[in-house]
């Protein structure tokens, strides 16, 4: 019992206040892809087990409560409170896609994150490159081809394990590529592209803090209220699970992933006071993705899934993509899985 509430306590604080969960730890701490991670018979532990039972019943309840009257309130009021970003959410992707490029070329030698480093003499005119293109709806297309290019050169430096942190990315490029060419991708809307690439990013950020917690202990230590009074360990067990959670719900129906957004986008923003301005242009291009999915509008699927397939297609996502994690990680590096 002491276990339970100490899981609820925690999925329920790491919501309100995480910002370690949303602080990309390469960016600030010594790491290292290839080395053992922890075994999946010390990640699925009783703790890991109590903080799923409450992320499913936070993403249940929150399927049933958007089939009620009180959900059609919260979609007005968001509806409201959006309507003005709404209009202009293209415009908005592209300046803070713009404003991240001409960051990156400023503080030079990086690629796409600041743990991607390069000499390249060519990345910042790139990056340039690809920012000026954004001023225009034409011309995106080119800069989406830009930002394949880099991220080309990323994975051909650091390898396809390591860039698996990142398919936000491509999934910018289809989004700016699409919306410059006004196309769907076989009838998929750009925006839900960008979305299920920023949910995919996540989940698989997730498992690097159960896989490797110890990256973060500095962190924790140098900033220690972030772990709300919690031990170092079942705080990064916590804030893995909220940010999957959150994560898996941005691929789900339209209020529980709108209200994910909003969380993420507090959760985000949060922590680019913690940690100052290396998280600010780092997370820009997420954020501004947050805001989008939030501001989304369209009117709710006719064919809404029941409200218990939501636990179901959250374990689903969680075991595939633990499974994809160790067993990649395995076959790329000759690590063990248990």
């Amino acid at each position: 019992m002491f276990l339970f509430a100490k899981s609820i306590a925690g999925f329920s604080f790491c919501i309100l206040g995480t910002r370690a969960a949303s602080a990309h730890v390469k960016w600030f701490s010594a790491y290292d892809v290839a080395s053992q991670p922890r075994g999946l018979e010390n990640v699925l532990c009783q703790e890991f087990e109590l903080l799923l039972g409450v992320a499913l019943l936070c993403i249940f309840s929150g399927c049933v409560v958007e089939r009620t009257s009180l959900g059609e309130m919260i979609t007005r009021s968001l509806n409201r409170f959006t309507e003005g970003l709404l209009l202009h959410t293209e415009t908005m992707i592209r300046a803070i896609c713009g404003f991240f490029f001409i960051s990156l070329w400023a503080v030079g030698g990086i690629l796409l994150t600041p743990e991607l480093k390069t000499t390249s003499a060519l990345v910042g005119p790139l990056q340039l490159a690809i920012a000026a293109g954004l001023l225009s709806r034409r011309t995106t297309p080119l800069s989406a081809a830009g930002i394949v290019v880099l991220f080309g050169l990323a994975v051909r430096d650091y390898g396809a394990f390591h860039l698996a942190d990142y398919p936000i990315f491509l999934g910018l490029a289809a989004y700016l590529a699409l919306t410059g060419l006004q196309k769907n991708l076989f009838g998929v809307q750009p925006l839900d592209v960008v979305r299920y690439a920023t949910a995919v990013t996540l989940m698989w950020a997730s498992v690097e803090k159960w896989a490797y917690p110890e990256w973060s202990f500095p962190l924790l230590i140098e900033h220690p209220g972030i772990t709300l009074g919690f031990n170092n360990e079942f705080y990064m067990r916590a804030a893995g699970m909220v940010e999957f959670t959150l994560a898996f719900a941005l691929a789900w129906t339209p209020l529980v992933r709108r209200v994910a957004a909003a969380v993420l986008v507090e959760m985000f923003i949060s922590a680019c006071f913690e940690f100052g301005k290396l998280d600010v242009i780092g997370h820009s291009a997420i954020i501004v993705v947050f805001v989008a999915i939030l501001s989304d509008q369209r009117p709710k699927e006719t064919d809404t899934p029941a409200a218990w397939l939501a636990p179901v297609g959250l374990c689903a996502a969680l075991t595939a993509t633990l499974l994809a994690y160790y067993v990649g990680h395995a076959a790329i590096f000759n690590t063990t899985i248990l």
